[in-house]
């Protein structure tokens, strides 16, 4: 047994008996304990072996795109919630896969047959299920942001240098999609040169909005369902009482387990410039706007300015990120029309109105301006009449060889390379965590880039790790 095989091995046992304190969930299985392949047909050892851990809505939607890649067994779910409505679909597609409610337990029992883990969960989960995976060498998937915490995406991101052989994956699906493609291949080809500006927008409604932004206090504790374990649901966060509010997406609205409409859509906007452009971490965050402010749920809408510094031969840019559904920037001259691009899904709370700016970006260049979409909508260069006299001296953009999950499934299988790996996916999703923090104090914060601290506000550089973990949670952290 290698070196690597007995850390993982010790991580587990220390993490099982760390968390004992916790009681553990029944696990929802047949009597045999056997896995079996959904499929039925396909020798295991052709593909990837999948443990699915959060089942219902966007986890659920991980669970069918990556099974329809045709590329992975099924073999474990994990949810909270077995019980749920959202969780039907899925269970009822894979009526023999084992079930678990504690990711935990799954890991114990079914660790040695699980390759590969997809984690589809609220922000505030992603942290432990992923830390112990990549402690057992297990391939991570990784719904966006990758964490909630600056500290837990820093953590993560040097846990995947210490396992480099684990396959990671941020799910931020258009960066395998033409807007990838596009973007490297316009900037290799210096099409994208000397940006000093994006204008970042998303101002469609959310979940938070029509809240009472004055209230003093956390909603009031509600019955807890009689399907839901709550102590596992809420993790590592420090105690709060079970409300509607706080489940089922309801989680993105709340600083203590989401990152907002920044967290949640600024990784299908931001994502191509940011890695293309290597923007790294701002050195200064402000708040231009914070409308509706409160120190529970995010604002109304919210204006944030990230400062990023010169990179090599490439100029000073500023991000200045924008939402709330009447916080729609000014677009250039020659911007055109606002057609709903079909590349963009809707939003939780409903479709996007084409009537309004729709999710997506302006890029300024020295040179030239370019207009954006969300996911893996393509730039166009405006106004028309630029774009014509630069049709002839653009590149040709390859098609992508695989979608996101694919890219996963094949990275795990030694096929490919994933897109969006901890090493690019962790300083993006750290912007978001600044942004937020910046968001929920109301402030300017100035960020030293080498020492990785906030310089002028005290709180809000302990923010960069947070509150403490519940106990029973701290083994996670001490990786």
């Amino acid at each position: 047994m290698n070196s690597n095989e007995n850390s993982r091995r010790s991580f587990l046992k220390n993490a099982l008996l760390l968390s004992a304190a916790t009681a553990l969930p029944t696990i929802w299985t047949k009597a045999s304990g056997k896995t079996s392949s959904s499929s039925g047909s396909v020798n295991a050892g052709e593909r990837v072996n999948l443990a699915c851990i959060g089942i219902g809505n966007q986890g659920g939607s991980d669970v069918m795109s990556l099974f329809n890649t045709g590329l992975a067994n099924i073999v474990a779910f994990c949810d909270v919630d077995m019980g749920a409505p959202h969780t039907l679909k899925v269970l009822e597609k894979f009526p023999d896969v084992p079930r678990f409610q504690d990711f935990r337990t799954m890991f114990d029992k079914m660790g040695s047959q699980i390759e590969a883990v997809s984690v589809g969960v609220p922000d505030h989960s992603h942290f432990p299920i992923v830390m112990m995976a990549m402690g057992l060498g297990i391939h991570v998937y990784v719904e966006k942001p990758m964490a909630r915490t600056f500290n837990e995406i820093e953590l993560m991101m040097k846990t995947a240098k210490k396992y480099p052989k684990v396959v990671t994956q941020m799910g931020n699906q258009g960066h395998s999609e033409a807007n990838y493609f596009q973007f490297k291949a316009w900037t290799e080809a210096g099409i994208i040169k000397d940006v000093t500006a994006i204008t970042a927008h998303m101002n469609s409604a959310r979940r938070w909005h029509g809240w009472d932004t004055n209230i003093k206090s956390f909603p009031p504790a509600e019955p807890i369902p009689g399907t839901l374990d709550w102590d596992i649901w809420l993790g590592v966060v420090q105690q709060h009482d079970y409300n509607k509010d706080f489940v089922n997406g309801q989680w993105r609205c709340w600083y203590d387990f989401g990152l907002g409409a920044l967290g949640d859509w600024g990784a299908h906007i931001i994502d191509t410039a940011h890695q293309f452009l290597n923007l790294g971490l701002p050195y200064e965050v402000s708040m231009l706007k914070a409308e509706g402010h409160n120190p529970f749920f995010y604002p109304m809408s919210s204006t944030i300015l990230f400062r990023f510094p010169e990179r090599g031969n490439m100029p000073p840019l500023d991000i200045t990120w924008y939402d709330g559904v009447n916080n729609i920037p000014q677009v250039p001259e020659g911007y055109g029309t606002t057609e709903l691009d079909p590349n963009i899904p809707p939003t939780s709370v409903g479709k996007i109105q084409p009537a309004k700016l729709n999710p997506g970006k302006i890029i300024y260049s020295k040179e030239l301006t370019f207009k954006g979409g969300s996911h893996g909508s393509t730039l166009s260069i405006i106004p028309a009449e630029k774009a014509k006299e630069m049709a002839s001296k653009l590149p040709e953009v390859p098609k992508s060889p695989s979608n996101h999950y694919a890219n996963f499934l094949k990275a795990c299988k030694g096929e490919e390379k994933t897109r969006s790996p901890f090493e690019i996916a962790g300083p993006l999703s750290q912007i978001f965590s600044l942004g937020v923090m910046a968001q929920k104090l109301n402030t300017k914060l100035l960020f030293d880039r080498d020492t990785r601290n906030i310089t002028n506000n005290k709180l809000a550089n302990d923010l960069l790790v947070g509150l403490p973990p519940r106990k029973g949670w701290e083994q996670y952290y001490k990786l």
